[in-house]
């Protein structure tokens, strides 16, 4: 599953990032490059600060009035807050699947539809029917809904809507896919399906997911990143960070002794 690094492209390269909210110190001078097509998993104590961190990538922190991010994050080396880069189009180039799903109350047709529509990525209705069908099938959710496009979204079972957000997101071509614990709302089913998914879906983007579950960040990242106190302890290939980790925080994280 981990394929050399060197002949994998760095996609999102962070430097000396750091996030207040207010007078708090949330995020402390993190660096970090992020490749693509890569699982990278974000692990780490509640309140680490991994959730914060990944919102820089898309710049959702932009949306909390007390907010304040500091250094460089570039991606496909474009600083992605340079004064006029819109976080509009950067969030179609950096999509987000959060931990509760959140369809929209619209049609599973038009959950889909909608960042195609407003980005103005369909000429026609079906070109608009083509990218719908193509997101649905690559969250592999086509076959369960086909038939009932026009049914509301908010219909679907818990999984259902979390694979929908997913085609929601992937819908305007991202470069980039953020998962915020895209599985811990889910049953071990739901959750099952969501990771195979995962596991996919990096063979076109590079994926970005914040987890609780260790064994979900064995199991599904290449590389994984352990956040604590709000700083980057430690980063590398998963493989050596659960089994040789260099840090003994990561090593008392990963054997249960600090949660």
């Amino acid at each position: 599953m981990n394929e050399a690094a060197d002949t994998i492209s760095t996609k999102i390269v962070a430097r000396d990032v750091n996030v207040y909210y207010g007078d708090t110190h949330a995020i402390r001078d993190v660096s970090v490059d992020i490749l693509d097509k890569t699982v990278t998993a974000f692990i780490g104590p509640s309140g680490c600060g991994k959730s914060t961190f990944l919102r820089c990538f898309n710049r959702m922190n932009d949306t909390i009035d007390i907010a304040r991010v500091e250094g460089t994050i570039l991606l496909d080396g474009e600083d992605i807050y340079a004064p006029d880069v819109d976080p509009v189009q950067l969030r179609a180039r950096v999509g987000m699947v959060f931990q509760k799903p959140n369809p929209f109350p619209k049609s599973i047709y038009d959950n889909v539809a909608y960042g195609p529509r407003i980005h103005g990525l369909a000429r026609t209705k079906d070109e608009l029917d083509a990218i719908v069908e193509k997101s649905l099938r690559r969250a592999a959710l086509w076959n369960e809904v086909k038939d009932r496009l026009d049914a509301s979204g908010t219909g679907l079972s818990g999984g259902q809507q979390q694979r929908l957000c997913i085609a929601r997101a992937i819908a305007t071509s991202p470069e980039v896919l953020l998962m915020d614990e895209p599985a811990s709302a889910l049953d071990p089913i739901a959750t099952a399906q969501i990771e195979e998914l995962i596991d996919e879906l990096r063979e076109r983007y590079s994926v970005v997911i914040v987890t609780h579950s260790m064994q979900q960040a064995a199991r599904i990242s290449q590389k994984t990143a352990f956040f604590h106190l709000g700083e980057l302890v430690e980063f590398g290939p998963t493989a050596e960070i659960f089994t040789n980790p260099r840090d003994e925080r990561t090593e008392a994280y990963i054997t249960g002794r600090i949660g």
